[in-house]
């Protein structure tokens, strides 16, 4: 067996792939530490009670898991950093005012989250903690538009949605377990005959609400509609009006939107609003986001919280190809002088390559210039 094959969906990434992500990947946390975000860097792995939130079997399913030859207990390998960004607010900062966290690190899927999409995503993200208000909400979406650019995405097409609905629909229905997960999977897909067959025995009002979700998308007027289609639970009613409340939001500071009132595909955990952009070409969303409120429920510190992630590898591609930096050529001899010249070169930001060996490739070593001792004084002069 050919033992430099990957396994499906991981790819290494080559310099100039790697050359572009990087750089991606410092200038959006640049941007994103402007708007006063803090990075945490989490572990890959830890204890897999940690990793998952409550009732998120979706992201069970996509976390890869292993025994702890220390402790014995199970571990998982991240498959999302917000639950770890949850633990760390809680727990390890315990402010008590509005926490800005932001991160930027590998996750590893078991299965791919899309058309084409990679098991070994960089996500980035950021997470604003301890704020319910919709004003946070704007910020997130704003900083995801403006990390968007970065990668030379100008134009999004934003869809918004809120999970409160199906929430609060599943909840009157009494919907538990698999009976629950099987319906939530069918409106993700906007599988209308196969949602009417898993809804039949319910009461009309929840089941036709239940089965109009997948339909009740579009402009903002969309929203009357579904006020008149969907039974008045009071979840419901405040749904609503936090998707009318956001989108006032955005449409002052120029941002259009429109609403997919089946847009569960966020995650799990979350609990409100929730969005998704989406960008002419792009097989899948660009980026996800949305609010969950109960997510550091299980360490005991249920804040309000409201972020956004992307895949710094799956948007890096259509970057430019970023050329490396041109090198210095140094002879390989033993001399002081050299090696303060060296030395000074690389302090004052210049990469000086040392050659080695009889064979060298100055195209390869992306070498313009070399180091040549000129009466007792080593010098620079182009190649």
């Amino acid at each position: 067996m050919r033992n430099w094959i990957l396994p499906e969906n991981i790819a290494d990434l080559l310099p100039p792939e790697a050359r572009r992500v990087e750089t991606l990947r410092r200038a959006s946390l640049d941007l994103i530490a402007s708007f006063g975000y803090e990075l945490v860097q989490p572990p890959l792995i830890e204890y897999v009670d940690s990793l998952l939130t409550r009732h998120d079997a979706a992201l069970d399913l996509k976390t890869f898991k292993l025994t702890d030859q220390l402790s014995g207990r199970q571990l998982g390998l991240r498959a999302d950093i917000t639950p770890q960004v949850a633990r760390i607010d809680a727990h390890l900062l315990n402010r008590q005012g509005v926490a800005r966290l932001c991160y930027a690190g590998p996750v590893v899927h078991t299965q791919p989250d899309g058309i084409m999409a990679a098991r070994e995503p960089l996500q980035l993200g950021a997470e604003i903690y301890g704020y319910a208000g919709v004003a946070a909400d704007v910020e997130v979406v704003e900083l995801m538009r403006e990390c968007l650019k970065l990668a030379g995405i100008e134009h999004v097409h934003l869809d918004i949605g809120h999970i409160g609905l199906f929430l609060a629909l599943a909840d009157a229905a009494g919907l538990e377990g698999e009976a629950r997960e099987s319906v939530f999977r069918a409106i993700q897909q906007k599988d209308v005959p196969t949602l009417r067959g898993l809804l039949a025995g319910l009461p009309e009002d929840l089941r036709e609400g239940l089965i109009a979700l997948p339909g009740l998308y579009g402009s903002e007027d969309m929203l009357a509609l579904a006020e008149r289609q969907l039974p008045a639970l009071l979840g419901v009613v405040a749904a609503l009006t936090a998707l009318r409340e956001l989108s006032a939001a955005l449409a002052a500071r120029g941002i259009d939107v429109s609403f997919d009132l089946a847009e569960l595909r966020s995650g799990y955990y979350h609990t409100g609003l929730v969005f998704a952009a989406y960008a002419e070409g792009w097989p899948n969303a660009v980026a996800r986001g949305g609010r969950y409120d109960h997510v550091g429920e299980q360490f005991g510190r249920p804040r309000p919280a409201t972020g956004f992630s992307l895949d710094l590898k799956e948007l890096a591609w259509q970057l430019p190809v970023i050329p490396a930096r041109r090198a210095i050529l140094a002879p390989n001899v033993l001399d002081t002088g050299l090696a303060e010249a060296i030395r000074a070169l690389r302090a004052a930001g210049e990469t000086v390559v040392v050659k080695l060996g009889e064979v060298v490739d100055v195209e390869e070593l992306h070498a313009d210039r070399e180091l040549v001792e000129r009466d007792g004084a080593w010098q620079v002069r182009s190649l």
